[in-house]
């Protein structure tokens, strides 16, 4: 269940009214066509059997029971194609992940609050329990119309230093302080939390651009491949060794930010519906 209820803001990019869309997020964790197949000879398994849990094995006979996954988001934007009338707009990377990460829990917000003239929504901070398995809405919010290229969001690690957002959402979850994401489960029998500072802002493209227009709602899936975040080489790891200063650390941090894809869904499956043929099935 997502544990947050969402303040929205529709901006404009200045050039006036152009009518107005209706736009729904969803969070899934169920497996994409287009997520990497582990290598030759590396056996990786994923089973959605138990509610509200996924478990990955690995030829190494290594088993993780992931049974919780907690987020602290900030920032979800949605920006437009045509960026002329805005501040920022000059910033206009190929890359399909792009990614900035901030030294502390302040200066990647202070970048998006000074640059960004084309923000379509604003929220945060809040905490979202990734649905295990499965796809769930996040919300709904009504959009200028127009085309949209880039879903932008910051993973943020909320400071007791921070602003009036921060201090409000620690008031609510005090045990998030300094912490960007909780997972929990078992590794091999024994029980596991993980936890991360990650303080990062993610920019995740959509091939081809996705049109919001009045009266046609547009459905967009952020989904999450978490069978490769404790995962060397298609070998699992002990997520006790990606504890903070642990061997693993930067390993698994930098397969989480890597694990993150987000386009069209509007049957919301969790999967990319250009991926789809005509009766929605999958390759």
């Amino acid at each position: 269940m997502i544990l947050a209820t969402f303040a929205l803001v529709a901006c404009t990019d200045g050039a006036g009214p152009r009518g107005a869309g209706k736009v729904s997020l969803a969070l899934s964790t169920v497996p994409t066509a287009t997520a990497p197949s582990a290598p030759t000879g590396q056996a990786v398994s994923a089973s959605l059997a138990a509610a509200g849990s996924e478990t990955f094995t690995d030829a190494s006979h290594n088993t993780l029971a992931v049974t919780s996954v907690e987020l602290v988001l900030r920032k979800v934007e949605l920006k437009p194609v045509d960026r002329s009338g805005c501040d920022g707009s000059g910033d206009q990377s190929s890359q399909t992940n792009d990614v900035t990460e901030a030294s502390d829990g302040n200066e990647a917000n202070d970048m998006n609050e000074a640059g960004d003239g084309c923000d379509e929504l604003q929220a945060g901070p809040i905490l979202v329990d990734l649905p295990l398995g499965s796809v769930e809405r996040m919300f709904e919010a009504t959009v200028p119309a127009g085309t949209f290229d880039e879903l932008r969001f910051q993973i943020h690690k909320p400071s007791d230093g921070g602003d009036a957002a921060d201090q409000a959402f620690l008031a609510a979850h005090p045990d998030f302080a300094g912490i960007s994401i909780r997972v929990k489960g078992t590794f091999n029998s024994a029980a596991f939390t993980y936890t991360s500072d990650l303080d990062v802002e993610q920019e995740l493209r959509f091939n081809p651009p996705v049109e919001v227009t009045a009266g046609t709602p547009a459905k967009l899936t952020l989904s999450l491949d978490l069978s490769g975040w404790f995962r060397s080489s298609g070998t699992l790891v002990d997520p006790a060794t990606a504890a903070k200063d642990g061997v693993n650390e930067s390993l698994v941090r930098g397969n989480i930010v890597q694990s993150f894809e987000s386009f069209k869904d509007n049957n919301e499956d969790g999967r990319d519906d250009n991926h789809e043929g005509a009766d929605g099935s999958h390759p």
